[in-house]
């Protein structure tokens, strides 16, 4: 076992506190749905792992969209959530998850969301007002507002090209992964928004420009932490993505997921939502400054285990 886990299990249990503190503070109600579910949503190249007739969950987004649905305003879950072939320093087959949603509210609501939630984390492990976290040898400025960069700009920069004017879906893949992730700054908080909208299948559109979504990526030292959207809330263009990605896993070769009928049947009850998902074990690597996801997950199976 990693002989960091004996110091770092206890402190990610405070940053875990804090987080569920901040969010009850902030009016959100905590909820459980289910980890087994019938019908995770299509997306290309995550494999939610069967369960008997059902599947465990890569993420809890839609049913908790289903409790938007039904009234509730602001909602949270901290849980886990599980992705066939994931295995590394930074990934896991399963692993924890915190969303949350609230209504009415957009892209930019979560985002101020997210920037108290991670100042609230990093007091718990650092100290009250501490905005400034050790980091790989220097420091990383949590402070906000964060920065935030549009993908088109840091696309054009990086990758020398525009992806909301000329769309390839493996070269943005390609190049998200060798080029703009790279050059982020691991400074300081950096926020990704505006991606195209060919990569955001349950995001609103921008109302000034179709051509891009209402959605936003955290980056903190260089990593993903969180991806949230403005919700689409229309439930016959949503069936059309849904569609359009079975058939993008299809032709990639992988099994295609049924489609959630009671979710897209709910969808047209959802008023206007905003809502984000943020990896908790990479909030904790990042806020206690640990290596890899072996350093603050227990017993996870060994890298390169087909799990």
């Amino acid at each position: 076992m990693n002989p960091a886990l004996a110091a770092n299990l206890p402190r990610r249990a405070a940053m875990v506190r804090a987080l569920r503190a901040a969010l009850d503070e902030g009016g959100f109600v905590e909820v459980e749905t289910p980890v087994r579910i019938p019908a995770p949503a299509n997306e290309p190249h995550i494999r939610p792992p069967a369960s008997g007739r059902a599947f465990l969950r890569a993420s809890p987004e839609l049913q908790m969209k289903r409790l938007l649905a039904a009234g509730l305003g602001r909602l949270y879950q901290i849980g886990p959530c599980f992705r066939e072939g994931e295995r590394g320093d930074r990934h896991a087959p399963e692993f924890t998850m915190l969303e949350w949603y609230r209504a009415p509210g957009g892209w930019e609501d979560v985002l101020r969301d997210g920037e108290r939630l991670v100042l609230a984390a990093a007091a718990a492990l650092h100290g009250a007002g501490a905005a400034r976290v050790p980091f790989r040898g220097g420091s990383l400025d949590l402070a906000a507002p964060w920065e935030r960069v549009p993908v088109r700009e840091a696309y054009r920069r990086w990758a020398g090209w525009d992806p909301v004017e000329d769309w390839d879906a493996e070269r943005f893949d390609l190049d998200m992964a060798l080029k703009v992730e790279p050059a982020l700054p691991r400074d300081r908080a950096v926020v990704l928004f505006g991606y195209p909208a060919q990569a955001a299948s349950l995001a609103r559109l921008s109302p000034d420009d179709p051509r891009v979504a209402e959605r936003w990526e955290l980056y903190l030292g260089g990593m993903e932490i969180a991806n949230a959207f403005g919700e689409l809330a229309d439930p016959v263009e949503q069936r059309r993505r849904f569609e359009a990605a079975r058939d993008e896993k299809i032709a990639c070769g992988e099994p295609p997921m049924p489609l959630d009928e009671d979710f897209l049947a709910d969808l047209a009850h959802m008023p206007p939502a905003g809502g984000a998902a943020l990896g908790v074990d990479r909030l904790a690597m990042v806020l206690l400054d640990a290596p890899d996801i072996d350093s603050v997950r227990a017993f996870l199976p060994p890298v390169g285990a087909l799990w």
